[in-house]
């Protein structure tokens, strides 16, 4: 596809006015979606995340094991939407995550540079998939963003959407905080409209999701679904540890897309040590789970 004649079809990106306009408008309605019901949705929207160099077999069993017995302790909570692991771990998180009714995401497309062979790109992705991934999460080559070269971007993202398959979910991360300019960031989210997500950061970037960049990535999202009646979803990811955090996000995407996008089908945040104090703020004690 021709990602270049895409874009000239798309209005352009907000200005920093709209923006400030926004988050203004966003910040108004944080006191009053500062409250456990709030808490409730941004915690069953989570991608509980263990990304760690360190990370090995027996840890990601103790970890999806955590999760699963979940709500054996907190049944009256909602549980967190999915684990989010490296690709060599999807089988034996799968083993343990059973019929718990979650699902299993993996990065994949060698994440998190994606600095690599499109092949192998397409082998751990697909090679994921086969292990059991439900959802799998993928960079965009930033450097053909940053170069220009849209076409490349796009149709490597449109690869990587035939790999996983209909049956699995896409998202694609934009690294907002390296593109950090409004215009890109809203370029890229055009282009990685091929997916069922647009996600801003892998977290392990300098700067990751940032209130600015939520705010252009659902503008894209809501002019893509007006112009073509498919609603894409967003997920926020990197830095997100409060739950005042996950509200700013919850009610960027209520401001801009409206509620029919606040469920996990739709609005997910990739978090780690944000599921605990979640936790705590819904219980309004210390629990220490995760």
């Amino acid at each position: 596809m021709e990602y270049s004649n895409t874009l000239t079809k798309f209005g352009a990106a907000p200005a920093d006015a709209e923006i400030r306009a926004i988050l203004a408008d966003v910040q108004a309605r944080l006191r009053t979606n500062g409250n456990e019901e709030v808490y409730r949705r941004c915690f069953r929207s989570i991608d509980l995340t263990s990304l760690g160099a360190t990370d090995s077999h027996e840890h990601i069993e103790r970890f999806v094991a955590k999760a699963v017995r979940f709500p054996g302790h907190y049944p009256d909570i909602e549980n967190v939407a999915s684990v989010c692991v490296y690709p060599v771990f999807v089988e034996t998180a799968g083993l343990v995550i059973a019929d718990s009714g979650m699902t299993i995401t993996s990065v994949a497309g060698g994440f998190p540079s994606s600095q690599t062979y499109l092949e192998v790109k397409m082998l751990e992705t697909a090679m994921a998939v086969e292990n059991g991934a439900d959802e799998i999460d993928v960079v965009i080559s930033l450097g053909e963003m940053l170069s220009g070269e849209y076409d490349l971007m796009g149709n490597e993202i449109e690869t990587l959407r035939n790999e996983v398959g209909d049956d699995v979910v896409l998202k694609v991360i934009l690294e907002s905080g390296v593109l950090a300019r409004p215009e890109l960031i809203h370029r890229a989210a055009v282009i990685a409209m091929e997916a069922d997500f647009v996600k801003t950061s892998t977290g392990k970037a300098a700067v990751s999701a940032t209130p600015e960049a939520a705010v252009v990535m659902c503008l894209a999202i809501r002019e893509f679904a007006e112009r073509t009646g498919r609603r894409v979803g967003f997920k926020a990811a990197g830095g997100i540890s409060t739950p005042q955090d996950a509200v700013l996000y919850y009610t960027i995407v209520e401001r801009i897309l409206g509620p029919q996008w606040l469920t996990p089908a739709l609005f997910r945040i990739g978090a780690s040590s944000l599921a605990g104090n979640l936790l705590n703020a819904i219980v309004g004690r210390e629990e220490n789970y995760f």
